[in-house]
């Protein structure tokens, strides 16, 4: 019995990590949180290794929401989760990381 093609239900959350900087570690922790937070919404989260020198990328649906290359730096995951939610649940209230830091 045939399932039809391989091809991940949507949306789909993609990380592109440089293999050779050993970011594959920072790449399935943040895959993990997204899965953990939004498990219900989310077709898949894939990890896709590069040997390009610094990259790490998030896209959902190929739509680019994230380059180290562009930001300089690595998101926080808090404001990675608020990303991945204005794409795929804009009315979703994250909770704890949608509240302000009160402590400075």
């Amino acid at each position: 019995m045939s399932m039809g093609p391989d091809i991940a239900p949507s949306p789909n959350v993609s990380i592109t990590y440089c293999r050779l900087c050993n970011w594959l570690l920072r790449a399935g922790w943040m895959g993990q949180e997204l899965l953990s937070t939004f498990g219900a919404e989310l077709g898949s989260v894939t990890l896709v290794p590069d040997d390009t020198g610094g990259v790490f990328e998030v896209r959902v649906d190929g739509t680019l929401i994230w380059s180290r290359a562009e930001q300089e730096r690595f998101p926080e995951m808090k404001e990675l989760k608020q990303l991945v939610r204005d794409r795929i649940a804009p009315g979703r209230d994250l909770g704890h990381v949608d509240r302000k830091d009160t402590t400075s």
